[in-house]
């Protein structure tokens, strides 16, 4: 419980610097008066995430490659694949930027998206969009860093851009009359600082980087992209069900998709805790895997369930007493502040199963079995979005959308749960294989029980 605890509160504050760029964006342009230039923010976010989403897939899938092989005392193999993972990241992400960016404005329309709303949304992508690769950069080596088991270093990577973006929104939203433009600059500018920390944490300090050659690459890629493929489906899913969610959303009017805009930056920032434990807890279940420890995969799965629940009636708690201060900060008013309220009050504690889904996707895809996380992960953004979003609205209109994406994550939590305890189980017995499953990238030597990486913690 002690590894996960510190993992997942140093991660937390790394991945919630991510989401907190988002925020103070949003935060600054809402002083600005106009409630179309915050929903255009919220329209371009959605965009964003389907993109951030390759790139935690990615980060997903170098964390458990190199996690695997420093647990199983091979080290040069480990440094190979931080290499290789990085500039695979880079280059898989720019891909994806453009296929997505010549079809970016009609996309925004489908989500809802029109008039100056379109307009300003467009504009902001197409400054951000391009530097795309260098967040993924610092997301790879986040998850190296987490492999190792430096927290600390791994919350830096994001840490330092987030505060970056809180120091400089104002300089060029206000003093430099920039507006959107100014935001989304500031956007790029920490996306810089993020790949720079990263390639500092991860090369200079644990030296777990080298000189790239395409013969690493193309030697790296094929297993990687096995654990990060399934990784990024389960991911693409998120951004999907939320799609629908804001087309849902959109038909309220534009004080709903305000109110949207401003819970979907609001849930990431409460809920980094869960957000990151399964970023966080990769690395252990990866490292363990490696050594054979399966009782200590077991007790990492049941030890965050807890810390899942345990986080989520907590925040819930937070954000049912401070709701109506957090509809002030964003000049919420009308419609908008009632559903920004009705979110804090009643949607809020439904995270608990969206967290254990999270834990169980940890678990597969850490330990063989990244099916099943794109499979439960898609089953909650399609079955688990749709239908409930859509008689929700019958029922109770845009509260009816909002809670029916809270309850439509339920079946698929405790069902990935389950099925997750059921894998690790089947490991632990296996007969025929009781080592981790086959890796091509790792010739697997006797093992210690126990790996630590420079500076890090041992899990």
């Amino acid at each position: 419980m002690r590894h996960v605890v510190v993992m997942t509160a140093t991660g937390s504050v790394g991945l919630m610097a991510i989401f907190v760029v988002d925020v103070v964006n949003l935060f600054y342009i809402s002083l600005l008066g106009h409630e179309e230039l915050a929903a255009a923010i919220g329209y371009a976010g959605t965009l964003l995430f389907f993109l951030m989403s390759v790139s935690i897939g990615l980060s997903i899938g170098v964390t458990a490659k190199v996690s695997r092989s420093l647990g199983s005392g091979d080290r040069v193999s480990a440094r190979r694949q931080a290499t290789a993972g990085s500039v695979i990241s880079f280059l898989a992400l720019g891909a994806a930027t453009a296929v997505v960016m010549p079809f970016q404005t009609t996309l925004l329309a489908v989500m809802g998206a029109e008039g100056r709303t379109l307009q300003i949304a467009h504009e902001y992508l197409l400054i951000v969009m391009p530097a795309n690769g260098l967040l993924a950069v610092g997301m790879a080596l986040s998850g190296v860093l987490r492999a190792t088991g430096d927290a600390r270093r791994s919350m830096y990577v994001t840490l330092t851009g987030a505060i970056a973006t809180a120091v400089l929104d104002p300089v060029f939203i206000f003093a430099f009359d920039l507006g959107v433009t100014g935001a989304a600059i500031v956007t790029v500018i920490s996306r810089v600082v993020i790949a720079a920390v990263g390639l500092h944490g991860a090369g200079v300090v644990h030296g777990l980087l080298e000189r790239p050659s395409a013969r690493g690459v193309r030697v790296e890629a094929r297993p990687l992209f096995a654990i990060a493929f399934p990784a990024i489906l389960t991911n693409l899913a998120t951004p999907v069900g939320n799609a629908y969610v804001t087309a849902a959303i959109a038909g309220y009017g534009v004080e709903a998709v305000a109110a949207w805009a401003v819970i979907g930056r609001l849930f990431p920032l409460a809920f980094g805790g869960i957000f990151a434990l399964s970023g966080a807890v990769g690395g252990i279940f990866g490292q363990n895997l490696g050594a054979a420890r399966y009782d200590r995969v077991e007790q990492t799965l049941k030890d965050s369930l807890t810390f899942t629940m345990l986080y989520v009636l907590g925040v819930w708690l937070v954000l049912a007493v401070a709701s109506g201060p957090i509809a002030d900060v964003f000049q919420a008013s009308g419609e908008a502040r009632d559903l920004i309220r009705f979110f804090c009050f009643f949607v809020a504690p439904t995270f608990i199963f969206t967290g254990a889904l999270f834990v169980a996707n940890a678990a597969f895809n850490n330990l063989g079995f990244p099916t099943y996380s794109t499979l439960f992960n898609w089953g909650r953004s399609t079955l688990g979005v749709i239908p409930f979003c859509y008689f929700g609205a019958k029922l109770a209109g845009a509260e009816g959308v909002l809670i029916g994406w809270g309850v439509g994550s339920i079946p698929f939590g405790v069902g990935a749960v389950l099925i997750a305890f059921r894998s690790v189980r089947r490991i632990a017995a296996s007969k025929e294989n009781p080592g981790p499953p086959p890796d091509p990238a790792i010739n697997r030597p006797e093992v210690p029980a126990f790996t630590s990486g420079k500076g890090g913690t041992v899990v």
